[in-house]
């Protein structure tokens, strides 16, 4: 479907102050979504060339291994109970 860039901005300038931001973020979510990536399309990337940091390799060789989410809300004294 073809969309006349026209029509859009005029609908644009139609709206009230208040819902120009609120239009203009919902476009710029649509246009990032169209270029995120899923883990299979990551999957089949090539590796990069650009070498580790110090900080990245010094995480890849810490002993302490992965957190979970509650070990981490625990070890800042945050509520692990949170409903959403």
């Amino acid at each position: 479907m073809s969309v006349d860039k026209s029509k859009v901005l005029q609908l644009f300038e139609q709206l009230p102050e208040s819902a120009k931001q609120s239009a203009f973020d919902f476009i710029q979510y649509l246009s990032a979504k169209q270029n995120q990536l899923d883990w299979d399309d990551i999957a089949k990337l090539e590796p990069d060339a650009v070498p580790l940091s110090q900080e990245e390799k010094r995480q890849l060789n810490s002993e302490s291994g992965f957190m979970s989410w509650e070990e981490a809300m625990n070890e800042l004294n945050l509520p692990t109970d949170i409903k959403s």
